[in-house]
């Protein structure tokens, strides 16, 4: 598995990229100090950039810090269990805005486990709800690296009309807003054409007229009565921070809040629903906000809405490969009753560990659906050849149960033994292959032991039966 994890340091707005860069060298030897000399392989910083989950950040105010780990068995620590042990000292670091932890994942769900989407129409109704849903997250012992998308801009000036003066001198609104324009950006008047190029003719002021902010507000406006007027005595001004960037999601303007949590409380699902719960009480005060949960929810959420056609598939097509091996239309039902006995296994697997019904789980057991079945298979084409001998149905299956019994329990034990490390962590745990593996191991014990007791009596029952009905039709 994958070991390499992200410290990303965010610094206020207009912090120079020298100063980010000592600061997350800073953060870097903090967190060396917890790292012993058979974990780490290598560890860098660097400013100016940040990766996340889903986009990569450009910007002076952004630091991080990659880590690299060194591989089982060389390190025995978990990742989880060396970001513990530095999370406290790192992120008390001071100058950033935000310290946040972020794991590589090897495969999906990529994203983090609470990944909340806040859309509404107004960026000040949505930050405020975006405040007060991380100070409710703030307040949850499990939830931690909480952040959200929203990034200040550069400092800007904002001009707005001031009808008042504009009525007195008679100066029209888009008069002021075109002179404005005139005097930043200018305005395309026409275009010349070149060869197959069209070139635009723009009429800009000069830019020595814009020295400073003064020196622009300071410019005379022409009125339609003659004279003129300062340009600060016909707008009201107002400074602030301006925005880095303008997401949407579904035609909505929205600003994502993510964070992770400590598996060893809650789960996924559990956590979201608590946020849900969390949010019909909050959602009085901002009516005009809605949420779309994401992330690893999402993830999950689309896995499982898949998974359940491709395992029908899978069943299906595994019926048409039987049916036209055994030639027969019942027989396929047969070997396919072993899967619900993989499930038991899978369920007494779960007890026993007292591991959750995970997604990765959820892998394993579509896996063990194509894998339980093969004792089945043995089983039921050696008693097929028997009574295609001449032999009745009970010395067939019985037959075929003594000499399979051997060749059906070496295939399964030597699967249990491929797998039985990475399932029970003896190699290095993978919380990715982890699970797959101890829902095959398990469902595969018991669906082993369980097929050689029930295919051979559903055999008999149901060849019994029809070779009864057979035999009466005569």
């Amino acid at each position: 598995p994958l070991r390499i994890f992200y410290i990303s340091l965010k610094m206020p707005p207009n912090t120079p990229v020298e100063q980010t860069l000592a600061i997350t060298q800073k953060a870097e030897q903090v967190a060396r100090q917890y790292l012993q000399e058979n974990d780490l392989r290598q560890s860098v910083s660097y400013a100016g950039l940040m990766f996340t989950e889903t986009e990569m950040l450009h910007g002076e105010q952004y630091g991080q810090i990659i880590v690299s780990l060194k591989p089982y068995p060389q390190s025995l620590r978990d990742v989880d269990e060396i970001i513990n042990s530095m999370r406290q000292d790192v992120t008390h670091i001071t100058g950033p805005n935000t310290i946040s932890f972020l794991r590589l994942s090897g495969g999906p769900p990529v994203t983090k486990p609470i990944n909340i989407k806040v859309r509404g129409d107004n960026f000040k109704s949505i930050r405020a709800a975006v405040n007060d849903l991380k100070s409710a997250l703030g307040n949850m012992p499990f939830v931690f690296d909480i952040s959200d998308n929203d990034s200040p801009g550069q400092p800007e000036l904002r001009l707005s009309p001031n009808y008042d003066s504009l009525e007195r001198v008679g100066l029209p609104p888009s008069q002021i807003a075109r002179n404005t324009r005139l005097l930043v950006d200018g305005e395309v008047l026409t275009e010349l054409k070149h060869q197959s190029d069209s070139v635009g003719v723009r009429l800009q002021a000069k830019p020595e007229s814009l020295q400073s902010i003064e020196a622009f507000l300071q410019t005379p406006i022409a009125l339609p009565q003659g004279g003129h007027m300062r340009l600060k005595d016909l707008v009201h001004t107002e400074y602030g921070k301006g925005l880095s960037n303008i997401r949407h999601y579904n035609f909505r303007k929205t600003i994502s809040i993510s964070a992770d949590i400590d598996k060893d409380q809650t789960d996924t699902v559990s956590i979201n629903q608590d946020i849900k719960d969390l949010w019909q009480q909050l959602r009085n005060n901002h009516p005009s906000i809605t949420l779309d949960f994401s992330g690893e929810l999402d993830d999950i959420e689309e896995s499982l809405t898949a998974m359940p056609k491709c395992f029908l598939i899978g069943l299906g097509l595994m019926y048409l490969i039987l049916g036209t091996q055994f030639k027969s239309y019942w027989q396929p039902f047969m070997v396919l009753s072993t899967v619900p006995l993989a499930f038991c296994g899978v369920i007494l697997g779960l007890i026993v560990t007292r591991h959750p019904l995970s997604l990765y789980t959820i892998y394993g057991v579509v896996a063990l659906s194509g894998i339980a079945v093969n004792a089945a298979i043995v089983l039921i084409s050696a008693a097929n050849q028997k009574r295609a001998m001449g032999m009745r149905v009970s010395h067939a299956i019985i037959f075929s149960a003594k000499r399979r019994v051997i060749p059906i329990l070496i295939t399964s034990t030597t699967t249990i033994a491929g797998l039985f490390s990475l399932a029970t962590g003896l190699g290095g745990k993978s919380l990715i292959w982890g699970p797959v593996a101890t829902a095959i191991v398990w469902g595969l014990v018991v669906s082993t032991i369980l097929t050689l007791f029930a295919i051979p009596l559903i055999y008999w029952f149901f060849l019994k039966k029809y070779s009864v009905e057979k035999a009466a039709s005569f």
